[in-house]
């Protein structure tokens, strides 16, 4: 159950059809019914129609997502279906990108789902911990991270990105102020122009305000020329620019788990980004990556810049990336994971 269209390009979206894909082998199938997509809150007046579709599919776990918790919250305090509830969690209750008083109106929203739900199966450590914190009971807490491997990777790099520069850097996120890309660009100006060539993938039309004011900094003449565009790309184009690219840098204010770190660190790529959010869980600073103080744009120009001169360094930390991101689970391990989690629900309901 969750929100618009499941088809969308993002981490929590993704991880859900990696998920159905993968459900046969574990003798189930996940069937998306979604809430429409409307402004915020309206799509609570859903709740019933929703609910009903869910119990026509004949489905035996709702899997409720966190991104669409809020609208079904009301619905389950007045009756609770007849079959358990799961959530799944890509974010902390109240959301990430929003303002203040939809943040706050949504956290109760969302606990009030939460509190209604068999189990909440976290998408990282870090949320897991989050939640604890709130006064969630650990024992309802299934951690289940994404997989570090990229379904559709055909090995196959996609050519030379460097343009006859040093070194080249590759992000990827959809543009939304979260992710920081306004800070990337501020600091890649720093670096001489000989030291690199910045590559973007990602929905630019996500938010057309931000959109408006990131090309109109790409356009200026200390970045013109150095910055390529991609646009949204299928994974397996992403998996060629991986492999062809020397570092991975995302200035994210807020991931609660952060795919594409783990995606890059597979690729032996290090990664770069503030020191916040999940990814302190997934790099170690100044052994798999470069992890910079959150908002320091000419600290984090400087990291580019001394992994652009050394390639002997970069090097070295990617491959310690790579070793540290086996340790983590492929897709096939995180479903065993997820459906064990689903089955325990069934088993306790």
């Amino acid at each position: 159950m969750t929100l618009g269209d499941p088809g969308r390009l993002t981490g929590g979206y993704l991880y859900h059809r990696r998920m159905a894909n993968l459900a046969e082998i574990h003798n189930a199938r996940i069937e998306f019914v979604s809430f429409p997509d409307r402004p915020f809150l309206l799509p609570a007046l859903n709740a019933r129609n929703v609910l009903r579709r869910a119990r026509r599919s004949g489905a035996r776990v709702i899997v409720l997502d966190s991104i669409a918790a809020g609208f079904l919250g009301p619905k389950l305090l007045l009756s609770s279906p007849d079959v358990p509830v799961v959530a799944i969690l890509h974010q902390p209750p109240g959301g990430i990108d929003h303002g203040r008083m939809r943040t706050s109106i949504q956290t109760g929203l969302d606990r009030l789902a939460y509190a209604r739900c068999r189990r909440l199966i976290v998408a990282s450590e870090s949320l897991a911990h989050e939640l604890a914190a709130q006064g969630v009971s650990r024992e309802r807490i299934d951690v289940v991270p994404p997989g570090r491997d990229m379904i559709g990777d055909t090995q196959r790099p996609a050519g030379d990105l460097r343009q006859g520069r040093r070194a080249a850097f590759l992000c990827v996120g959809n543009w939304v102020e979260r992710k920081g890309i306004h800070s990337l660009l501020d600091a890649f100006a720093r670096i001489p122009e000989a030291m690199g060539t910045l590559h973007l993938v990602g929905d630019d039309q996500v938010d057309s305000r931000y959109a408006a004011l990131l090309h109109a900094r790409i356009g200026q003449l200390d970045l013109v020329d150095r910055v390529v565009v991609h646009g949204p790309l299928p994974s397996e184009q992403v998996a060629g620019l991986y492999r062809a690219a020397d570092v991975f840098v995302l200035p994210s204010l807020r991931e609660p788990y952060g795919t594409v770190y783990g995606e890059a660190m597979a690729a032996g790529l290090p990664v770069v980004g503030w020191h916040t959010g999940n990814l302190p869980y997934l790099a170690e600073d100044g052994r798999e990556g470069l992890l910079i103080t959150p908002g320091d744009a000419p600290g984090l120009g400087t990291a580019l810049e001394l992994l652009a001169r050394d390639e002997a360094w970069r090097r070295r930390l990617g491959e310690a990336a790579s070793r540290r991101a086996q340790e983590r689970p492929t897709w096939a391990e995180s479903a065993v994971l997820f459906f064990a989690a689903i089955r325990r629900a069934l088993e306790e309901h």
